[in-house]
């Protein structure tokens, strides 16, 4: 009991401690310069310069939305401009792995079945996924597996909404947000079903 209650500790430090170095090192910079334009990201730190390895595969994109050359701020001060992917509904069927090395420590998480970001809320209202990344591959099966079609969903998810399914995904992505943005007060939805694991190494 006690060797548990210690790592459940060392866990939560190092959390403390990834949170805290993201706050920090997003505090404006004394340089001089013209500041670029950047999105904001609704979130309440900036995301690690270290994007989110994260790899799923099975899934389908539901209502998926692309915006290109989008510029974010990361914790460093530094900017990226990168993709905007919006979903209604991100639905994991296999297997959805994200890792991120950073600050000197590796935090995985591990979803070893089916789970979801987004969908509809219990009043029937839709919930919104937002991602800002890069899709480096995806696959898609039209009666035999092609993969490397990152840049054909890229082109028409930013002519209208998408609804596919797609296997072998892998992406660098600097930050994932989901929120209900119809949910009352004493709303008890979750929008977040990531059934798994969460794991914190140092070297």
């Amino acid at each position: 009991m006690r060797g548990a209650r210690h790592r459940g500790l060392a866990v939560a430090a190092a959390l403390l401690l990834a949170v805290v170095t993201a706050v920090w090192s997003g505090q404006p910079s004394s340089a001089s310069g013209e500041t670029a334009a950047v999105e904001p990201l609704g979130v309440p730190f900036l995301p690690s310069p270290d994007p989110l390895h994260v790899t799923i595969d099975s899934m389908v994109a539901v209502s998926m939305t692309v915006d290109k050359n989008v510029t974010i701020r990361l914790s460093d001060g530094s900017t990226r401009t990168t993709t905007r992917y919006t979903f209604t509904k991100l639905k994991i069927r296999s297997h959805m792995s994200v890792v991120q090395r950073a600050a000197g420590h590796t935090v995985s998480i591990d979803v070893p079945g089916e789970g979801s970001l987004g969908g509809y809320d219990s009043a029937g209202k839709a919930e919104t996924t937002t991602m800002w990344g890069n899709i480096t591959n995806v696959c898609v099966r039209v009666l035999v597996k092609i993969c490397g079609v990152q840049g054909l969903l890229d082109f028409f998810g930013s002519l209208i909404p998408l609804t596919a399914g797609a296997e072998d995904f892998t992406g660098d992505i600097y930050a994932i947000r989901t929120v209900d943005d119809h949910a009352a007060l004493d709303s008890t939805d979750n929008p977040v079903h990531l059934p798994g694991t969460i794991t914190v190494t140092t070297p």
